[in-house]
């Protein structure tokens, strides 16, 4: 170890040398790459964690800029797995950085996982949060939570030391319409740097065990007032019983409505046969990257534009995720009973990573 390099960490009144090998033969693995990933990456490579896993299949786009600090102009279109792992290097090239280039899903989960000390979510979906949550209790391992919405933010640690779990704070997953999705509602590119920042604070508490871990306690954070709320939470018996993972995370792809994977949808994308594609993202968000031959209708304006549409036609809805192609497919789906409707699963996403 450069002690040098460490040197104002270490010469920090109970921490020193024996915190700082801690650091460096802990594991931590962080789940996404994008605002809140970028600044505990970006911390914990810097202070010393000797192997940080990354788990991200998305690639770059424009309407990442603004949060996501790492990546330029110049990286659009690229892989971000491919160069926020080249970026780290750099940073400290005394780091192991290893790259899971998929998102995690029930099928990779369990595979995962157990190689790490410590799971940071840093992701923006609820499925994937009750996900790792799950494993975690299952594999005894703790997790640090972060959350965005508008100008606030949450964060807490679960499962840690037989803490409380996620599901002792969520019991159930929030209804589809309930879920607030940041590309419509938006988020204040400085607030996921904020909140990572302070993810990474209590990956390191918990690494060095050198102050209270928020652990029962969830953190809410304004940044219109610049507040900070402690709300004291307790843990439920049942929810740290788990001992298999659920059927399916995704429950708004498993509903009786017409879908289809990322996979076939590409399938019939390179046979060149002519499809009629709704992309229902904003139009900043269609322009910066679409698919050819693909409408725009955001989900906002399909009731008043459905006139545009040809229903004697199969037709495909997609997004960037999947969750709002499937709300406006529904809403096709109870105007034009008759109508062949497909929803694609996980959207541009899932199609991005398949060009990968």
């Amino acid at each position: 170890m450069n002690t040098n390099r460490y040197i104002r960490q270490t010469s920090l009144k109970d921490f020193g040398e024996k915190s700082q090998d801690l650091l460096l033969k802990s594991r931590v693995l962080v789940v996404g790459a994008g605002g809140l990933g970028i600044p505990v990456l970006q911390y914990l490579n810097a202070m010393g964690v000797g192997t940080l896993g990354i788990v991200e299949g998305d690639k770059i786009e424009f309407s990442n800029l603004q949060r996501q600090v790492i990546y330029t102009e110049k990286d659009i279109g690229r892989a971000k797995l491919e160069v926020i792992s080249d970026r780290l290097k750099a940073q400290n090239s005394n780091t192991s950085i290893i790259g899971h280039d998929t998102f995690l899903t029930r099928d990779n989960a369990m595979a995962i996982i157990p190689d790490y000390d410590i799971i940071v979510d840093a992701t923006d979906n609820f499925p994937t949060r009750y996900l790792i949550n799950d494993a975690c209790v299952i594999l005894g391992k703790p997790f640090v939570y972060g959350a965005l919405h508008g100008y606030e933010a949450q964060l807490s640690v679960f499962n840690y030391q037989n803490g409380p779990t996620y599901r002792c704070l969520f019991p159930n997953m929030p209804a589809k319409e309930e879920i607030p999705d940041c590309n419509i509602n938006g988020v204040l590119g400085v607030i996921p740097g904020i909140v990572g920042s302070l993810q990474a604070l209590e990956v390191v508490k918990i690494i060095t065990q050198k102050a209270k871990v928020l652990s029962g306690v969830l953190l809410i954070y304004n940044g219109l007032d610049q507040s900070f709320l402690k709300i004291n939470f307790s843990g439920i018996d049942e929810n740290k019983k788990i001992r298999t993972l659920g059927d399916y995370y995704f429950p708004y792809e498993t509903e009786t409505t017409n879908s289809i994977s990322a996979a076939e949808f590409h399938l019939l994308m390179e046979n060149e046969t002519p499809l009629q594609v709704i992309d229902v993202r904003t139009a900043d968000e269609f322009q910066n990257n679409h698919l050819a031959n693909t409408i725009n209708i955001p989900l906002e304006e399909i009731d008043s534009r459905h006139m545009e549409i040809d229903f004697s036609n199969p037709l495909y809805m997609i997004c960037q995720s999947g969750n709002r192609s499937r709300i406006a497919q529904q809403k096709l789906q109870n105007s034009y009973n008759k109508a062949i409707i497909f929803n694609v699963l996980g959207g541009i996403n899932q199609y991005n990573a398949l060009l990968i």
